[in-house]
């Protein structure tokens, strides 16, 4: 029986994707700030809940450590993570580091901590949750997209490092999530940008810029690329992330910014057309 370890398993993608594993048959241990206020989780047979905060670098060697006497572990998913949502001068520069401190320096560590052990077995398997937003970019979440595209770049870079000792490294892109749309997001309001932001709420709405796909899709995703053996760094997850970033392919990178400029302005009918 395999074992994967989760981070960020409270809620959302996370939970769902444990007890994804769990009911295909694998052993999961599903790490979280506060694990003695989960109630569904701990119900679940081989599942295993242990206090993780990904911002703290010596709970994350206790815990792997704990993590590891409990037995073999197949699969990292370093998913913990969340969005800060506003203009750039709207946030603070404790916002903007703690954003980093999550969702990308978290994600470093934990990852460090396991090559070791994955080292010396010869074998082990890294997922990370990225988003549409490491492979694009949208307005009002400077800050969030820029810790997605930084696992993005550190992602395939560590794949050519990990490859020499048969360690697997992937992403996955996904586009919305329902269930994570507001309970992962700090916004930081300025009112001047108000009309930049209705036009974005418009877009999420009708489809245009995101749909929010039930966490399971994603989930599936996740299990897909832990399971399909294949040599591939980037999965998307949702149709959202497969229709826009096919477009930004498409288009080119400077034609799609264009017209995603000329979208969120109301300037053409054609920029409407192309998204």
């Amino acid at each position: 029986m395999k074992t994967i370890f989760i981070t960020g398993a409270s809620a959302g993608l996370g939970k769902t994707t444990a007890q994804l594993f769990q009911a295909n048959g694998w052993k999961v241990i599903a790490t979280m700030r506060s694990p003695e206020k989960e109630t569904e989780l701990n119900q679940l047979e081989n599942v295993t809940l242990l206090k993780l905060d990904v911002t703290n670098t010596q709970q994350i060697e206790e815990t792997i450590k704990a993590a590891l006497e409990l037995g073999d572990i197949d699969v990292v998913f370093n998913n913990a993570g969340y969005g800060l949502i506003g203009p750039l001068e709207s946030c603070t520069a404790e916002e903007i580091r703690a954003q980093f401190e999550t969702n990308f320096f978290g994600v470093v560590w934990v990852t460090k901590a396991f090559i070791p052990y994955f080292k010396a077995r010869k074998e082990g398997l890294f997922i990370t949750t990225t988003s549409l937003c490491g492979l694009t970019s949208y307005p009002l979440s400077s800050i969030y997209n820029a810790s997605k595209w930084a696992l993005e770049g550190w992602s395939e870079s560590m794949s050519y490092d990990l490859a020499q000792f048969n360690i697997g490294i992937k992403t996955v892109a996904p586009g919305g999530i329902k269930s994570n749309y507001m309970n992962v997001m700090k916004v930081a309001q300025d009112k001047a940008y108000e009309p930049l932001m209705q036009r974005m709420t418009e877009g999420f709405n009708d489809g245009t810029l995101m749909e929010f796909s039930e966490t399971e899709l994603i989930a599936d995703v996740v299990y897909q690329a832990v399971t399909d053996g294949k040599d591939q760094l980037r999965y998307l997850a949702g149709n959202d992330a497969v229709r826009i970033y096919a477009k930004r392919l498409e288009q080119g990178t400077e034609a799609y910014r264009k017209n995603l400029t000329a979208y969120l302005r109301l300037e053409s009918p054609y920029a409407e057309a192309t998204l």
